[in-house]
């Protein structure tokens, strides 16, 4: 399937199979053709909770306003934001610096200077430690849902949820947070598909504020 189809035929389904369920070496090749999604310095600061049990499904969707496709999708995940991804001494960072090194982009003595490079650019409040977790979340969610369907997997992200109960409730560090749940699997054929929403075309997309 090419890109153009992908993007075409990716919808957020209501219904899914939930008798069909995802082979997991299927789930590891789409998460880890999403993990090659470009990010801040490669931090990748998200990770994932995937949820397959029934019990944990619907303990999420207690938190969820109760949307049935938490738990009749045979996958959800709850998708994490890392606040402090760029902060000195984190697993990712430091595996980061090291390959880094290996590659020959940066020299052992250059340790200071990316410290302070991400901090400057990252750590000035809690806003711009947000946005640098989100945005770098955000488009590998996107990839994630995009990688699905090109294996034939259906999607559907969501927002409506209790973030504060998510959290508590799967005892998530307060460091990380949640932009969004993604419920995957297989459409439910025994129900209607409905009709592609519009987007915004070309000229709908492109401002300038400047004129």
């Amino acid at each position: 399937m090419d890109f153009d189809k992908i993007t075409s035929a990716r919808r957020a389904v209501n219904f899914f199979n939930p008798d069909k369920s995802i082979e997991p070496l299927l789930l590891k090749k789409m998460v880890e053709m999403a993990a090659k999604t470009p990010s801040s310095f490669n931090l990748q600061p998200w990770s994932l909770i995937v949820l397959t049990d029934k019990k944990d499904k619907l303990r999420l969707q207690k938190c969820a306003m109760n949307q049935a496709k938490v738990s009749e999708a045979p996958v959800t995940m709850i998708v994490l934001a890392d606040d402090k991804g760029f902060h000195e001494g984190r697993k990712t960072v430091e595996k980061v610096f090291k390959e880094n090194i290996r590659a020959g982009s940066m020299t052992e003595k250059q340790r200071e200077w990316f410290s302070r490079v991400r901090n400057r650019l990252y750590g000035k409040d809690e806003l711009t430690a947000r946005a640098f977790s989100c945005k770098n979340t955000g488009f590998f969610a996107m990839a994630l849902m995009f990688a699905a369907k090109s294996l034939g997997i259906d999607s559907h992200p969501m927002d409506g949820f209790d973030q504060a109960g998510v959290m508590e409730e799967f005892k998530i560090p307060e460091n990380y947070y949640i932009p969004l749940l993604i419920s995957f699997g297989y459409f439910d054929e025994s129900k209607e598909l409905a009709e592609p929403k519009w987007r915004k075309g070309y000229d709908d997309i492109l401002v300038r504020f400047d004129k």
